[in-house]
């Protein structure tokens, strides 16, 4: 099974309902939203799947792209997806693990653009959040979306954080995130 993104590049993906690839009309509306941010950014995926989000942003400029996956066949197919697109002066690394125990390692360097999209009925919604809050993940200027069911009632914003804006397609709900000016 395959998936296309920008430049009508084909990506593997993983068989059966394992990993839910973002929709392409979502992932398609979250980076004109981002039109113009993604070149030359640091890019996080958070329970990244398949790693389409990363290689969209790849394949549109970012500069670094990190991901985080607790499946090991998930990162195995993230890591041929971001080869196949990556040009050799970008950087990507995919990290294997809980991501609530791989974000601390991240501290000190502090992303452009941050997309979390966890299984819709996972409990990580707010220990992620308020994660990327205490670990300062989230630049000065940097902006994150959350992939939800637009029915989700349960997250809490951090403090530090303040919830932008926010998108509508279909049943999914995207949450934009970003942190509060001191």
């Amino acid at each position: 099974m395959s998936l296309r993104i920008h430049g009508n590049r084909s990506l593997k993906t993983l068989p059966g309902e394992a990993t839910r690839p973002t929709p392409a009309r979502v992932r398609e509306a979250l980076f004109n939203i981002w039109l113009g941010e993604i070149e030359g950014c640091r890019w996080l995926d958070l329970c990244a799947g398949s790693g389409a989000m990363g290689a969209e942003a790849l394949s549109r400029g970012a500069f670094e792209v990190v991901g985080i996956d607790q499946w090991g066949k998930a990162c195995g197919v993230i890591q041929q997806n971001w080869q196949q697109v990556a040009k050799p002066e970008q950087q990507f690394q995919v990290l294997r693990g809980d991501v609530l125990k791989r974000l601390p390692s991240l501290a000190g360097k502090p992303f452009d653009r941050i997309y979390f999209d966890p299984p819709y009925a996972s409990d990580l919604y707010n220990p992620v959040l308020e994660a990327i809050a205490q670990l300062q993940l989230l630049s000065l200027e940097g902006e994150m979306a959350v992939e939800c069911d637009r029915q989700r009632q349960d997250i809490q914003i951090p403090e530090e954080l303040e919830q932008v804006r926010e998108k509508r397609y279909g049943n999914t709900e995207v949450r934009f995130y970003r942190r509060k000016m001191v």
